[in-house]
């Protein structure tokens, strides 16, 4: 039996609703300023952003980590 995990700011929120929210706060230019990846830079889209970061763990970290303190802002 698993326990909810009522602390975990990302519970229900999928990869692609994470990162379309953070292109939508920041642009494509904020978000490869903030982590430099290929992905955000050249021809930049949600499909192949999503292929990168399901198969690069600490891209999808700092990713997440910028989501939560977006979501922690008053």
């Amino acid at each position: 039996m698993s326990t909810p995990q009522s602390n975990n700011p990302l519970q229900g929120v999928t990869l692609e609703a994470l990162l379309t929210a953070l292109v939508s706060e920041y642009g494509w230019d904020g978000l490869a300023r903030m982590v430099d990846v290929r992905c955000f830079k050249s021809e930049p889209s949600i499909k192949s952003s999503l292929t990168f970061l399901r198969k690069t763990p600490w891209a999808r970290s700092r990713v997440e980590q910028i989501y939560v303190s977006l979501r922690q802002q008053p």
